[in-house]
């Protein structure tokens, strides 16, 4: 069952940054921005997509990237193939559905990290920590890219950090909810084009979501 957080337990002050990838075709080309990027701030977790689903290029994006995940203390996730990512130095696989979630723990646990997103209930993010997620994602958008309002993925992220203790994600897709989500209490805020599509380059990018983080009061 997933534990509920003691009253009384310190929260971080800040929640730490995950970074989601555009669909990556050229890692190359990707990892020259993502070098930057990971120099720019303290990035906790960066989450791989793909443009394809080609086994043989995958492992090629990943042996590209991995090593500046690994200089930066950053985990590599590969999204939604877990098999391959069990056999890559990737730290792990994140899923966008419960039985894509028991896949996933059946060939990555207990040595790899599991996140679950695509939570469309709170019923579904309970679900997932009982199974063993490593946490849960809330607010990322869906395969035609709509998402909950920012008023619902608040309430959900509140929810989560008042009752559990397992992390959750908050995905953000304007600057202004990132520290929204801060305040709410997610231990990681999610971004992707934030990143990616600022106007000064996604270090400048990365700089500006940091500067939203602010300071959590501790409860």
């Amino acid at each position: 069952m997933v534990s509920r957080a003691p009253p009384n337990e310190l929260k971080p002050r800040a929640p730490r940054l995950y970074i989601v990838t555009p669909p990556v075709s050229d890692a190359h080309r990707l990892a020259a921005s993502l070098e930057a990027v990971l120099d720019a701030g303290d990035v906790a977790a960066v989450l791989l997509r793909s443009a394809a689903n080609d086994e043989a290029l995958i492992r090629r994006h990943v042996d590209t990237i991995a090593p500046l995940a690994q200089r930066a203390g950053t985990a590599l996730l590969i999204e939604a193939m877990p098999e391959l990512a069990s056999h890559t130095v990737a730290d792990g696989a994140h899923v966008d559905d419960l039985s894509g979630l028991s896949a996933a723990l059946k060939v990555l646990k207990p040595d790899r990290i599991v996140g679950a997103g695509g939570l469309k209930t709170r019923h579904d993010a309970m679900v997932a920590g009982e199974m063993g997620a490593d946490y849960v994602m809330f607010g990322e958008p869906d395969a035609t890219g709509r998402r909950p309002s920012v008023v619902a993925l608040i309430e959900r992220v509140a929810w989560w950090a008042e009752l559990f203790e397992l992390p959750c994600v908050g995905f953000a897709s304007e600057l202004e909810e990132v520290s929204q989500l801060a305040a709410a209490g997610a231990d990681f805020v999610a971004a992707g084009d934030l990143v990616w599509h600022d106007p000064d380059g996604p270090a400048s990018g990365l700089r500006a979501l940091a500067a939203r983080l602010g300071t959590r009061e501790t409860v």
